[in-house]
């Protein structure tokens, strides 16, 4: 199965049963939205006049899908509401539902940090187990979903990859946020997903690494002083003058708001960019590694 939803499985009736994602219980905003998107869906089923395997044999998918859907058991995908839409006669009412399940598509702590991700006007980023998400093409995130313990079902893996790839906006916002990225070395050698995954993920960091409001930045291996071995760092700042940081080694990892706490992340962020290669330094050494894999 694709984000797109090619590949999916047909049930015994012949109607397609798109795996889909379910609805996270958890999720209390997420669990409204499905569960009202499901009953205007079934008032306008029955006022149709059809059953629920009527509905499915008419869009093409299997009764099941639709029960579930309609008891807000499963998030619908945007083809399933306008083919709904069609076959109901519903004039685009049913269709413009996707505005709503598109809030809540994605797991809740994604949806969050998207949210805030939209909202920064400056973002400094250090990353030292892999690639940072929002620079991960899309073979070199599912590779890393894929490799997850205890394993993602194949559904999670669509899910979680999809969301981390709409994160991915941020570089076409305008007016541009300032984005500064500080890369372990180690992540640009691990061929994670397979040599040709790591050569256009290579690809990708110097495609990037262009563009006037990005700076990438290395931190080599032999550096035999470095003030991020805690682990990852993320200072956002917006444009009221607030920010948010976060730290694997600092705060017991949870996000941090305070002034005095997002100091301590801003000085370690520093300390981390000044002793990491330069961004020009930086192109010229992924470019090398490009050339030697």
């Amino acid at each position: 199965m694709s984000v797109d939803g090619v590949g999916t499985e047909r049930n015994g009736d012949g109607g397609a049963d798109e795996p889909g994602w379910d609805v996270d219980p958890d999720d209390e905003s997420g669990v409204a939205v499905v569960a009202a998107v499901g009953r205007q869906i079934k008032a306008w089923r029955e006022a149709a006049g059809l059953r629920a395997g009527e509905l499915g044999v008419a869009i093409g998918y299997g009764e099941d899908l639709v029960y579930k859907v309609e008891g807000g058991r499963r998030i619908p995908r945007p083809e399933f509401l306008d083919k709904v839409d069609e076959a109901l006669g519903a004039g685009g009412k049913i269709a413009l539902l996707k505005e709503d399940v598109a809030q809540v598509r994605y797991p809740k702590k994604i949806r969050e940090l998207a949210k805030l991700e939209e909202r920064a006007v400056e973002m400094g980023l250090y990353s030292n187990h892999n690639v940072h998400g929002l620079l991960q093409t899309p073979e070199y995130a599912r590779a890393l979903f894929e490799m997850r313990r205890p394993a993602y079902s194949q559904d999670e893996v669509e899910r979680v990859l999809a969301a981390r790839m709409a994160r991915q906006t941020v570089f076409d916002r305008s007016p541009a946020p300032s984005l500064s990225f500080v890369q372990e070395q180690v992540t640009l050698c691990r061929p994670i997903g397979g040599t040709m995954v790591l050569r256009r993920q290579l690809q990708r960091l110097l495609e990037v690494g262009q563009l006037r409001n990005v700076e990438i930045q290395v931190m080599p291996t032999s550096r035999e002083d470095h003030a991020g071995m805690d682990g990852g760092v993320e200072v956002l700042k917006f444009e009221d003058g607030t920010a948010v940081g976060r730290s694997d080694g600092a705060f017991a990892g949870r996000p941090v708001s305070d002034p005095k706490q997002l100091r301590i992340l801003e000085l370690r962020y520093g300390m981390i960019r000044a002793q990491a290669l330069a961004p020009r330094e930086s192109m010229a050494f992924i470019e090398q590694l490009l050339g030697e894999t």
